[in-house]
């Protein structure tokens, strides 16, 4: 694989659609795909360390980072800011590996944009009561922020045909699978099998076309 370019994968869903446990199940189906790390303001939760899920930091040192153009994307969700760092995307493409970005729909539109080319994933829950459903079964918020994460899911399920490919998290199992599938066959792509392919080719003594 030497010389060949990483491929990026971007992954949105709104609050409540089961994203995280989505990407775990991805992250443990296929080898060699690496979860890029965001910084974010929101405070640690039990359990998480620093550098692992998140690079945690305060609100004027992450705007000092969008003011020194650290970012490929930025965007505040839910009153925190989270982004990821420009030189990590660089560096993990350029050494030819895969790499994830669990971002929000503010954040790929600023991936679209950086012309960057980028894999794009959708989660979308089966419907809006089910997403209600679930984001009650936490029993972490009360009914005004229940009712805002409802809301910017509505924003965000708007802008679904923006992405490449979509999932309907309606069963874990199946939705999972999809959602392999999808990374499998974009790896299998003619733009990331070209260098592969071009040096087969050459033992057969064809040379490439141009």
């Amino acid at each position: 694989m030497s010389g060949a370019t990483g491929t990026l994968f971007v992954i949105c869903a709104p609050s409540g659609a089961g994203k995280s446990t989505l990407v775990a199940r991805l992250l443990e189906a296929v080898p060699g795909l690496a979860f890029s790390v965001s910084w974010t303001t929101r405070p640690p939760r039990p359990g998480e360390v620093d550098g692992r899920a998140y690079r945690f930091t305060d609100e004027p040192g992450f705007r000092a980072r969008i003011a020194a153009g650290e970012f490929l994307e930025w965007a505040e969700v839910h009153g925190r800011l989270y982004g990821t760092a420009r030189s990590d995307v660089d560096q993990a493409l350029a050494a030819g590996r895969d790499l994830l970005l669990d971002i929000d729909v503010q954040g790929a539109e600023q991936v679209r944009r950086s012309r960057l080319p980028s894999v794009s994933i959708f989660i979308l829950p089966p419907d809006r009561a089910t997403l209600e459903a679930r984001l009650r079964g936490r029993a972490t918020e009360n009914e005004a922020a229940l009712a805002r994460r409802l809301g910017n899911a509505a924003r965000e399920i708007a802008r679904w045909p923006e992405f490449d490919y979509l999932v309907v998290n309606d069963e874990l199992e199946r939705a999972a699978a999809e959602l392999t599938a999808i990374v499998v066959a974009a790896r299998r792509a003619r733009s990331s099998m070209a260098e592969r392919a071009a040096a087969i080719a050459r033992t057969f003594g064809v040379e490439e076309q141009g």
